[in-house]
């Protein structure tokens, strides 16, 4: 499923273009216009909020054609076993590699004392404390109160585990099953129709966004933290080109040239700071790269809520740096807990902008008398998170597209041949015309009946 193009569009008629233009425009804003930029972030939150109301439908369509559509309950599970495998150790590696690098640099002793302040970190505690934290937590936050509710509360978890008990049962229903896949194939394709119009403000959302952020905190409050987000940007940098690096040259593709090849998604997620916002061109784009339907079906809304690898370097980074920052010593033993403990918070934290910050304060609570980290401590990093939330979703964007290209070729579902061109030349897929087709085949379908 792929669109050639017969030549090289101006640079102009691409999104990433428009993307990057507003993103120095608002920072420009910003810093020029500090007072007013404060107040725009709402442009952002508009965009975001468009892309989330196709999220959680466009997930439990593809989940569910790409589970049923396997036509064999055996092989979904050998594909879900292999997502969860790989996920797990990915996000282990994050951890680890987080813990690492800020016990080596140590970001929380450089500088003067910065001074806590309770009241600062009163909204994200109160958040935190909000749900169960552990496994038990965990466990119970797969469960929806009703099937409606996982939708309408904005669980993207629980609407996973709803789409894949439904894809279930609709594997095993023959003939009606099947027309129930056909039904959410063109569900699907109508979310993606929709996604399309709404990427026409990503640029506003862009804008918006780094305006905020410019005008809202400047550059005072960077002075006294900069270590720390210079240290997590070079672990995230680090994590992609080592890490990702590897496992995608032993899955057999250039990463470099799946960089190339998902630019404008990348500079989407750097203007809005939500992984989210991209995830309906995500799923396009490497379909058209040669990975299977089914399989892309699956592991990248899965991906977004078990593969958070930017937020899991930001956890374990951010935990010690509060210690560290508070003059409290956390022995090796304590740290190796807290990590295994943060495998599973991190689990069901949402692909979107804060959650990474109320993980981090729900597991500093529950951890609190085992690790002597005081959770209050979460004051230090609220005023810079917007800074670090960048970094985090576009380390989970790029880690959830490489994962699922490696799944894929592990579950023996990827054009090695098709995306090898792809990435040699990513001018053959236009994004934009595969939803338009999308959107004709579903009107189509709609005429026909």
């Amino acid at each position: 499923m792929a669109t050639t193009t017969t030549g090289r569009k101006p640079i102009y008629k691409h999104l990433y273009f428009w993307v990057l233009v507003s993103i120095v425009l608002g920072a420009a804003v910003g810093f020029l216009f500090p007072k007013q930029a404060s107040e725009m972030k709402w442009l952002a939150d508009l965009f975001v909020n468009l892309v989330k109301v196709v999220i959680a439908p466009t997930i439990f369509a593809t989940i569910i054609v790409g589970i049923a559509g396997l036509g064999n309950l055996a092989k979904a599970g050998g594909l879900a076993l292999r997502t969860i495998l790989y996920f797990t150790g990915m996000t282990t590696a994050a951890l680890a590699i987080g813990l690492i690098v800020v016990n080596l640099v140590q970001p929380g002793h450089k500088g003067g004392e910065i001074a806590l302040n309770a009241g600062a970190a009163d909204a994200t505690l109160k958040s935190a404390a909000s749900a169960e934290t552990g496994v038990t937590g965990f466990i119970l936050s797969l469960i929806p109160k009703s099937f409606v509710s996982a939708f309408t509360d904005g669980q993207l978890i629980q609407v996973l585990v709803i789409a894949i008990l439904v894809a279930i049962a609709v594997a095993g229903m023959g003939e009606r099953g099947a027309r129930v896949v056909s039904a959410m194939d063109t569900l699907a394709k109508v979310m993606f129709g929709i996604i399309k119009i709404v990427m026409y403000a990503a640029p506003i959302g862009a804008f918006g966004g780094i305006a905020y952020t410019v005008g809202k905190f400047g550059g005072g409050i960077l002075g006294k933290l900069l270590w720390l987000m210079g240290s997590f940007y070079a672990t995230c940098l680090l994590f992609i080109v080592v890490v990702l690096g590897i496992v995608a040259r032993i899955a057999g593709f250039s990463l470099l040239k799946f960089l190339r090849y998902i630019k404008d998604e990348i500079l989407i997620v750097l203007g809005t700071s939500s992984s989210e916002s991209v995830l309906p061109r995500m799923l396009v784009k490497l379909e058209a790269a040669g990975a299977q339907k089914s399989v892309v079906g699956l592991t990248i809304p899965t991906g977004y809520s078990f593969n958070l690898d930017g937020t899991c370097i930001y956890l374990t980074m951010g935990a010690i740096f509060i210690a560290q920052a508070t003059g409290h010593d956390v022995s090796i033993g304590v740290q190796i807990g807290l990590l295994l403990f943060m495998l599973i918070a991190s689990k069901g934290a949402a692909g979107v902008t804060g959650a990474g910050l109320v993980t981090l304060a729900a597991s500093l609570q529950a951890f609190e008398a085992h690790s002597a980290i005081p959770a209050v401590g979460i004051a230090l990093i609220v005023g810079i998170d917007r800074f670090m939330s960048e970094a985090r979703a576009i380390t989970n964007v790029i880690g959830n597209g490489v994962g699922s290209l490696v799944v894929a070729a592990w579950q023996k579902g990827l054009d090695k041949e098709r995306l090898n061109e792809v990435l040699a030349n990513p001018d053959l897929v236009d994004v934009d015309e595969l939803l338009e087709k999308q959107h004709a085949e579903t009107e189509k379908v709609a005429a026909a009946h």
